[in-house]
């Protein structure tokens, strides 16, 4: 199994998301596409896979100090981030919008497929790697290639001491929400942190 895509764009992104997120965050985003790509094999969906890529790759690095924003909420901020990177990348002004929104909205309600595929993808890998939703779906194997080659280390604890903080300053963001709504709990039930431990 593949965990990047061969493109200029792609490589950038990575490269990018590289530079700025630590490990954790960077395995993250990496297992936020996987995941979404396996799941729309699995049930046929048709989407632009550089734009899903690019977009899983810098949707959180408004949480890293260069892009944090004292007004923004993080995912707009990393929203922003997308649009200059493929600003940079020469992609035209309605496909850069499209990053922006595929970002945004992956702190938002539920998107449906059918809605906006991009979106829903982002939703479904971010949710799976986050808080263990729909990991039950995946092919053991599938998940255990992933985890082996982008190991989750501390990223529960870590990941959730940046929405905290997000919270925290910014209390009418999506961040402060789901911390409300009961991040702490369901990112510490998350098996993927006890994926292949059990019995």
């Amino acid at each position: 199994m593949t965990w990047t895509l061969d493109t200029d764009s792609a490589r950038a992104a990575l490269e990018i998301a590289s530079e700025y997120a630590d490990a954790d965050l960077l395995n993250h985003s990496v297992r936020s596409y996987a995941f979404g790509a396996r799941y729309a094999g699995v049930h046929g969906l048709a989407y632009d896979a550089e734009l899903f890529y690019v977009s899983a790759l810098v949707h959180d690095l408004g949480l890293t100090a260069p892009f944090d924003s004292h007004t923004l909420p993080f995912e707009e901020a990393g929203g922003h981030v997308a649009r200059v990177l493929t600003a940079g990348l020469g992609w035209p002004a309605a496909r850069r919008a499209r990053a922006e929104e595929v970002i945004v909205l992956h702190m938002r309600d539920d998107v449906s497929a059918a809605e906006d595929v991009e979106s829903h993808l982002l939703q479904v890998g971010t949710s799976a790697d986050v808080s263990g939703l729909r990991v039950g779906e995946f092919d053991p194997s599938f998940t255990a290639d992933l985890l082996a080659a982008y190991p989750r280390g501390d990223f529960g604890p870590s990941f959730l001491a940046l929405v905290e903080d997000q919270a925290k300053r910014k209390p009418e963001c999506a961040a402060a929400a789901y911390v409300a709504g009961g991040a702490a709990t369901r990112i510490a039930a998350n098996p993927l942190d006890r994926f292949g431990r059990q019995g």
